[in-house]
């Protein structure tokens, strides 16, 4: 029997309304390349400015560097991508590494209680420590997670001062250098990892249930608790997984200097939030895209290298960043029509 008159208006008005979320995923694709036109810019100019730019070595310089901040910057995206924020990161990013050095370096201001080998190990529980208790005074005692990881900041910047002495630490085991120092397949380690670090992480927003939930929390928590998603527990491995990451970072960082020094990681958070807002990534949680993030975060550094070529000032390119945050949180507010808190 033909479909009667009514049913073909029904199945005619369904089928705008079904093909509506293709194409807000197909704009959330487009949106994702919003950087790669500058990044491109950047390179053409870069290379005007100075030939050296676009050189092999000028290129792997980049990338080395960008490497290890960069996990800061995915670490940073998954905290605020689930609602929250963490300040603390930049403090394990110099604290994992120095512990580590102090347990296992022998003389000078360090204990050398530990043989060299477990300096790996140590970076990565001080992350598990630090994210812990972290997730700890933000979920268990609900505490604002801006004013606890302000604080945290603070406490591991003193102790990794504290512990040495306000000096860097030299020498360290061949298994602190291993990943700031060797090539895998002619390139950098830290690139490889930070690379597939990333890549692991798109997979994981994009394609797996637990990543997917990171949204939901972020979007909205009530609702989130209300579809039986267990928000606490997946906030408390957001947490923990990116102070492990910091470390991780600051390790690749002591690995290519052979050193840690008292203020290593001061001032990163700064230009951790400017790659992680200029990428798209919402301050109030639920949106942002990991591949947002690394474009951010490499046109900065694209940026930052340019601007070194032609001899300006460092002084000017912390200013710059913060030019570029204030500029991108107000074109974001102007694109989303949604106040920011």
């Amino acid at each position: 029997m033909p479909d009667s008159p009514t049913a073909l208006r029904t199945e005619a008005q369904t089928e705008p309304a079904a093909a509506r979320p293709p194409r807000r995923i197909a704009f959330a694709r487009v949106r994702d390349f919003a950087l790669v036109p500058g990044i491109i810019a950047i390179a053409v100019v870069g290379q005007l400015v100075n030939p050296v730019f676009l050189q092999y070595d000028n290129v792997i310089n980049i990338l080395q560097t960008m490497s290890e901040i960069a996990l800061l910057v995915l670490a940073q995206t998954l905290v605020l991508v689930v609602g929250k924020m963490d300040l603390s990161l930049e403090s394990t990013f110099g604290l994992a590494p120095g512990v580590a050095a102090w347990l296992t370096i022998d003389g000078g201001h360090s204990l050398g209680v530990l043989p060299p080998w477990t300096a790996v190990p140590v970076v990565l529980v001080v992350g598990v420590l630090v994210g812990a208790l972290n997730a700890l005074l933000i979920v268990r005692f609900g505490l604002s997670g801006f004013v606890v990881t302000l604080g945290m900041l603070i406490v591991l910047r003193g102790l990794l001062t504290g512990i040495s002495g306000g000096q860097t630490f030299f020498g360290m085991s061949d298994s602190m250098l291993y990943l700031g120092t060797t090539l895998w397949a002619g390139v950098p380690a830290s690139i490889w990892i930070c690379v597939l670090l990333f890549a692991g992480g798109v997979v994981l927003l994009g394609y797996i249930r637990f990543g997917r939930s990171l949204y939901a929390i972020g979007g909205n928590e009530d609702a989130a608790k209300a579809a039986g998603i267990r928000t606490d527990r997946i906030v408390w491995i957001v947490l923990i997984g990116a102070s492990v990451l910091a470390a991780v970072g600051g390790l690749l960082l002591s690995g290519r200097l052979a050193s840690v020094a008292a203020a290593q990681g001061n001032g990163y958070i700064f230009t951790v939030f400017a790659a992680a807002v200029i990428g798209g990534v919402s301050l109030n949680g639920g949106r942002g895209t990991l591949f947002g993030a690394f474009t951010g975060i490499l046109l900065l550094y694209m940026i930052q290298n340019v601007l070194t070529l032609a001899g300006v000032p460092a002084q000017w390119i912390g200013a710059l960043n913060g030019t570029i945050i204030l500029v991108a949180l107000v074109m974001s507010r102007i694109t989303s029509g949604k106040r920011q808190n």
